[in-house]
């Protein structure tokens, strides 16, 4: 009986890669991943019903506002490939704790934050720390095949996509129940409690290092489990990550409002994407191989499908939404319940499809709603009825459970395995990339409100990116010859 009580005691209880099942994948990582790679989806969501009312509060139109959205996502496509590599050198368990110490700070920062300016700097602090989890969670996945010797069970893998669709699709819901609870603030506050749950997972659970594969020159990116971290310091190019970072942030800020007078972003944004490119095909240990990621068409070809899916995804989770406030008159926390089908059925299709890979067959599908989608909403109209509206979310939580699981399938399958961390930075960045065009596209749409109007032409601009999301996945003929590997 004692014996029996010391083995549960010591399996419950014992650190994270320090003797969890041998042949099989160690669920108490599970929690700490999952949670922590919901920060980013949660907050990128819930803001969708805040924008009208923060505009109303501090006086800002919404080509102000879209900062809010902007700001986050600049910061997160700079930060996840950045803070990927860090994972991939150093192990996750360090970045993990304190990328979700800094979520918390941006959460207190954010509910007392007097003006535009200073929220979108808590904003900005918010992305930079919710872009830790996921490289650190695509690392521990790919980790824990090497330690077990058996491919990561597909579950895990759904249990990290499911949770971050779940969440951007329940986000809108649940922003608008808190702003109806206690304000547009308390969409910030929230952070706090969920970054406290997250240090005490992670410091409890997740391994102090991890050690996966090999570098490009045999050195080794972290110590065994337990062990203290290698430092690679001549690994940590410092000048490509600052190149990468002009590049995202001079493309993005044009992008955000494109005129002829800054002209120069784009020059900028060239130039330093000529440098970048430059030093990392030079250096030993580049930030980005470009050799290796060049030479990887499936993989390019899954970056653009990310950036297509999620281009469309969000040009709806933010136009749509601000339309129902403004447009259709509805209130934020009455425009979160007109999207809770979107919520419900994109739970339900991740749910079902979740544990068959059918990488192919899911973009094909989620292409298809997504075209059917964006011509229903061309038909709507100032009155339009409620469930019409919600039936068009539903139909648009269709792709929401499959494009984005889809994705996270192939990249597992076709990115290298000691720079996992990095590649699922690089997603989530194109991603991001996405929802950054979405936004200058509400913007652009929405330049006087979100009227009728605007949303049609927004419509259609959805209607080509899936469009073209789906001629890309027909085309692509590797997404038929993906199958699971061993580690």
């Amino acid at each position: 009986m004692i014996p029996t009580l010391r083995a549960r005691f010591q399996q419950r209880f014992t650190p994270a890669g320090d003797g969890g099942p041998p042949d099989r994948f160690d669920r108490r990582l599970i929690a700490p991943m999952v949670l922590g790679s919901v920060l980013n989806p949660v907050n990128s969501s819930m803001i969708a019903v805040a924008l009208v009312p923060i505009g109303s509060a501090l006086g800002a139109p919404p080509s102000q506002t879209a900062w809010l959205v902007s700001g986050l996502y600049l910061a997160t496509a700079v930060g996840q490939p950045v803070i990927g590599r860090l994972v991939d050198m150093f192990g996750p368990r360090r970045l993990y704790l304190i990328g979700t110490a800094m979520v918390g700070v941006a959460g207190l920062l954010g509910s007392v934050a007097p003006n535009l300016g200073a929220l979108v700097a808590a904003r900005v602090l918010l992305g930079f720390g919710t872009s830790a989890a996921y490289p650190a969670a695509m690392h521990l996945t790919r980790s824990e095949a090497e330690r077990t010797g058996r491919d990561s069970p597909a579950g895990v893998l759904t249990a990290l996509a499911v949770s971050a669709q779940t969440v951007s699709v329940i986000g809108p819901t649940l922003g608008g129940l808190l702003i109806g609870l206690g304000g547009w603030r308390t969409i910030f506050l929230v952070n706090v409690p969920l970054s406290l749950a997250c240090l005490v997972l992670g410091a409890l659970r997740l391994p102090k290092a991890t050690k996966i594969a090999k570098g490009v020159n045999g050195v080794d990116r972290a110590a065994g489990s337990g062990g203290a971290p290698v430092p690679v310091a001549r690994g940590i190019d410092l000048p490509g990550m600052a190149l990468f970072a002009a590049l995202l942030v001079a493309l993005m800020v044009f992008l955000m409002k494109p005129r002829a007078e800054d002209w120069y972003l784009p020059v900028l944004a060239l130039l330093a994407g000529a440098a970048f490119a430059r030093r990392e095909l030079r250096v030993p240990e580049p930030f980005i191989d470009l050799r290796v990621l060049g030479g990887n068409g499936p993989l390019l070809a899954t970056f653009l499908r990310q950036f297509l899916s999620y281009t469309t995804a969000y040009a709806f989770l933010y136009g749509f939404t601000q339309w129902l406030e403004e447009g259709r008159g509805l209130h934020a926390a009455a425009a979160g319940l007109v999207l809770l089908p979107l919520s419900l059925t994109g739970l339900l299709v991740s749910a079902i499809t979740g544990r068959r890979e059918a990488v192919r067959g899911k973009l094909v599908v989620g292409s298809l709603v997504q075209i059917a989608g964006c011509a229903a909403m061309l038909t709507l109209q100032a009155g339009s009825a409620l469930w019409l509206l919600a039936a068009i979310g539903a139909l648009m939580g269709v792709p929401q459970g499959l494009n984005g699981l889809a994705n996270q399938n192939a990249l597992y399958r076709q990115a290298d395995p000691a720079r996992i961390g990095s590649a699922a930075g690089l997603l989530r960045t194109f991603m991001y990339l996405g929802a950054m065009a979405a936004s200058a596209a509400d913007a652009a749409f929405f330049q006087h409100g979100a009227d009728t109007g605007g949303l049609h032409h927004l419509s259609l601009f959805m209607l080509a990116g899936a469009v073209l999301l789906l001629a890309v996945t027909v085309i692509d003929r590797s997404l038929g010859t993906l199958t699971p590997r061993k580690a």
